[in-house]
């Protein structure tokens, strides 16, 4: 019992004086929003001003390069409509830019569609199914967050799910196809960094701007008192199962140390120290993977691995420190 409140403590001092959990590192991010039809005038300037929002936020609170960002709308036009030409010439424009090394956020705002065991997104002409997301993320050699807002969203968390990607469902069920809430509250949560911020660190992983949106729609529907028609799920270990954000579970990992902001600039301009918070990450993400397998795993196993990683990391957060 000792040991074990030793380890966690050695732990939690290492990564409150590292600031928490890093964010995986990405040389470059980029971002891919596709707004398909509305459907009527009212759900037209939601998806519009949406969109807009989260343009923003990308360039002025994130740090997106403005030419990292495409955008495919509805009314837009050639290459910036929201049509199947226009989702796959985006992907192919991308693919050469995108490295293994850079993160790619895709965000699908608009409605979904389930029919004879076949979920879609709607665009403007002919819609795309899971299989065909699935072909165009492949093509994708970076990290992939893939964000589908819509309702009948969760069959794209079991169809689109793979190694090195992030998928988030607005709903957990392909049955709920009501209009969702979810896009507005991920948006919110990309923008209120520091109250999305679970772990006070300064920074915003992919896993808190997920949190945040689903506990913002459960309480707008606990506000209203009616029944919650959307739950939304995120897998992030390749299993295509997905689970909520209250629920247990060994997803969570891979979004956890992914953050959509940029590096610091101490990293950004010293490759060693660059090199060191990769190293840093790669030992925070081992170390959540572990914290997903305890229940599993005799204890003192489970304590000794603990420490081992903790002292690791120790060690490199520490070089980190004294090369600032």
């Amino acid at each position: 019992m000792i040991r074990s409140v030793f380890v966690h403590t050695v732990v939690a001092c290492v990564l409150l004086a590292t600031g928490g959990l890093s964010a995986g590192r990405a040389d470059e991010r980029y971002a891919l929003i596709v707004a398909g039809v509305s459907g009527s005038e009212k759900i037209a300037d939601s998806q519009k001003k949406w969109v807009a929002s989260l343009q923003t936020v990308l360039k002025a609170k994130l740090g997106f390069p403005a030419d990292h960002i495409v955008t495919l709308t509805e009314d837009g036009t050639a290459a910036a409509a929201a049509t199947k030409q226009g989702v796959t010439g985006a992907f192919a424009a991308l693919q050469p830019r995108v490295t293994a090394n850079d993160v790619l956020m895709v965000v699908l705002i608009g409605h979904g569609t389930y029919a004879d065991n076949v979920a879609k997104f709607n665009l403007v002409g002919p819609d795309m199914d899971t299989k065909e997301w699935k072909h165009a993320l492949d093509s994708v050699p970076g990290r992939v967050v893939f964000v589908n807002t819509t309702s009948s969203s969760f069959p794209f968390v079991q169809d689109l799910s793979a190694k090195n990607r992030i998928v988030i469902a607005a709903t957990d069920s392909a049955a709920q196809k009501y209009d969702t809430l979810f896009p507005q509250y991920f948006i919110e949560a990309l923008d209120k960094l520091a109250s999305a911020d679970l772990d006070k660190n300064g920074r915003l992983s992919v896993w808190e701007a997920f949190v945040y949106a689903s506990q913002a729609v459960k309480q707008a529907f606990d506000q209203k008192g009616t029944l919650v028609t959307e739950r939304s799920v995120l897998d992030d270990n390749g299993d295509g199962v997905g689970k909520e954000a209250t629920a247990n579970g060994s997803d969570g990992v891979l979004a956890k140390t992914t953050f959509l902001d940029a590096e610091p600039a101490s990293s950004a301009a010293n490759p060693a120290n660059a090199a060191l918070e990769k190293q840093r990450v790669a030992l925070e993400a081992q170390i959540e993977e572990l914290k997903g397998r305890k229940d599993q795993m005799p204890a003192a196993d489970y304590n000794a691995q603990l420490e081992k990683l903790a002292i690791e990391l120790a060690k490199v957060s520490a070089q980190l420190r004294n090369s600032k």
